[in-house]
């Protein structure tokens, strides 16, 4: 059994796309947070409203499927 993944590039590798990923993700949300007429998050939070809630849960799990698949290849 080898540790080939352990190498020190593959790691950095590892590393520079999950930041890549992150960065993209927040973009992508800040995003549509301005292209909707209302702040997300102070909906969210202050006004309690669970289906925006669930529409920008299913978003961030669909941006990351796009962005994991992105990276992947």
């Amino acid at each position: 059994m080898t540790l080939d993944w352990l190498r020190p590039e593959i790691v950095l590798g590892s590393m520079m796309y999950a930041v890549i990923g992150v960065i993209i993700f927040w973009v992508s949300f800040i995003i549509v947070d301005k292209i909707t007429p209302y702040k997300l998050w102070e909906e969210i939070v202050e006004h309690k409203n669970v289906a925006l809630a669930i529409v920008v849960g299913a978003m961030c799990l669909s941006i990351g499927h796009i962005v994991a698949a992105a990276i992947h290849g």
